[in-house]
């Protein structure tokens, strides 16, 4: 098997690894916050599981468990099927449908015989929870590691744009002062700019000239659906840093500290120039120049058909990053402003689906392949923290929504109850958890659907 396979392999493996750990934790203490207030209101919960042991939504096929253990009234379990989890609570009209328990007389222990606050406080509990680890693990993360960004002037090269960027006019070495006029202090925070706040111009700072960019319609659909690359980059100098064992570069004797100057006696600086030509040689003949040691070496190789050489480039090393650290008072309220500012943007993705003419939900809907992209190939404790933090809001985000058999569906029953003092009958909460469920599983179809189409598409 080809290094490069296994390299890629590896990195997936991790990819699932993190996934699988990622979502089992928030799924477990997602439960948690619905097990937590029904306890507190001496509400019985007859299971706790992690993953279904049915055939989810059918609560009656293939009824079985990996682990299950009973302590006092509630069995703890983790269930075959992967695609959540539940608790069962006593009086109550969930994913397991148990209309037979609900036939019966009610009972003090039960959810429907409690007031309906004690109801919707038992319902958001998993929610409160995901917002609350949300919250801590942003503290954590601020108080321990804290802050690194690149600020804009900092990025002194200017940029390195994709096809996509060169489309609306900007060029390699531009170095964008505004977008839409408004200064962006933090480099990360261009791209947030233009695709959330639906931009219109881009202003850069090209040969000394001021220039303004218009950004056409069409980007921001190509911007938010691209997979590989990115629109923009901070702009450096090609020098080398890693080099992978059994790569062609290692075969050309590529060295740490290498720094190209020459592809095929064309000059280079930038690892766009580099990167340019050498996409154009694949399968060909790549002859580098770099200088080592204060000295000319020549390096000559095969440029395979993947274009991958196998080194990775120093980066870092150009740019000025800054940093700010949060004593642990500071690292509460910026952890907590963090949190909400997450959810604004995460409300504000899911309102383009539904007000702008460049978002389609085919494109931008994916299921766990998807979710899966976005941790990365070599495991970081604080990119793992971060990414969990935001499938938390995510998690929680999705659950408050208004469909029966996710928590917000049973928020708005109770708030309708609460509301009217008339209590909604258990015969329409079957009938709406019944649909709600299918249309959860209809979801759930489509968006891993789309992930697979999407592989198969390339």
């Amino acid at each position: 098997m080809h290094l490069n396979t296994i390299i890629l392999m590896s990195g997936t493996w991790v990819k699932v690894l993190q996934l699988f750990a990622s979502l089992s934790l928030l799924i477990v203490l997602h439960e948690f916050g619905h097990f937590f207030f029904a306890r507190l209101f001496k509400t019985r919960v007859e299971k706790f599981y992690l993953f279904f042991d049915f055939l989810f939504p059918f609560s009656g096929l293939l009824n079985f468990s990996l682990f299950k253990k009973k302590k006092g009234d509630t069995e703890y379990g983790i269930g075959w099927f992967p695609l959540g989890g539940y608790v069962k609570i006593s009086g109550m009209v969930d994913e397991s449908m148990d209309t037979e328990q609900m036939a019966l007389p009610p009972q003090p222990w039960e959810y429907r015989s409690k007031k309906p606050y004690q109801r919707l406080f038992i319902m958001l509990g998993g929610i409160i929870v995901n917002v609350l680890l949300a919250i801590i693990l942003y503290i954590a993360i601020f108080s321990i590691y804290g802050e690194e960004y690149l600020p804009i002037r900092n990025a002194k090269y200017g940029i390195m744009v994709d096809s996509v960027a060169k489309t609306i006019g900007l060029h390699n070495g531009d170095m964008i002062t505004s977008v839409d006029g408004r200064k962006v202090e933090r480099f990360e925070n261009i791209v947030t700019e233009i695709a959330f706040n639906d931009a219109k111009t881009i202003q850069v700072l090209r040969d000394n000239q001021n220039v303004n960019i218009d950004i056409k319609p069409g980007i921001i659909h190509s911007i938010i659906t691209r997979e590989k690359g990115s629109f923009i980059a901070p702009r450096f100098p090609l020098v080398v840093d890693d080099v992978s064992k059994g790569s062609e570069a290692a075969k050309m004797d590529m060295k740490h500290g290498d720094s190209v100057i020459a592809v095929n006696s064309m000059p280079v600086r930038f690892y766009d120039e580099f990167d340019s030509i050498k996409r154009t040689l694949a399968g060909q003949q790549i002859v580098l120049t770099v200088m080592r040691d204060g000295q000319e070496k020549t390096l000559t190789g095969i440029v395979p058909e993947n274009k991958i050489l196998g080194f990775a480039p120093s980066r870092d090393r150009f740019f000025q990053f800054e940093t700010i650290k949060y004593n642990p008072a500071q690292a509460v309220g910026k952890g907590s402003s963090f949190a909400f500012e997450k959810v604004g943007n995460y409300a504000s993705s899911l309102k383009m689906l539904f007000t702008s003419k460049e978002v389609k939900a085919s494109e931008s809907l994916g299921g766990f392949i998807t979710i899966g992209k976005i941790f990365p190939d070599e495991f970081n404790m604080e990119k793992f923290l971060m990414l969990t933090a935001f499938l938390s809001i995510i998690l929680a985000f999705m659950n408050l929504l208004p469909i029966p058999g996710l928590d917000g569906g049973y928020v708005l029953f109770l708030l309708f109850e609460m509301i009217s003092g008339r209590k909604v009958s258990e015969k329409v909460m079957e009938k709406a958890t019944t649909v709600g469920l299918v249309l959860i599983l209809t979801l759930m179809v489509y968006g891993n659907g789309m992930d697979i189409f999407r592989l198969f598409k390339k």
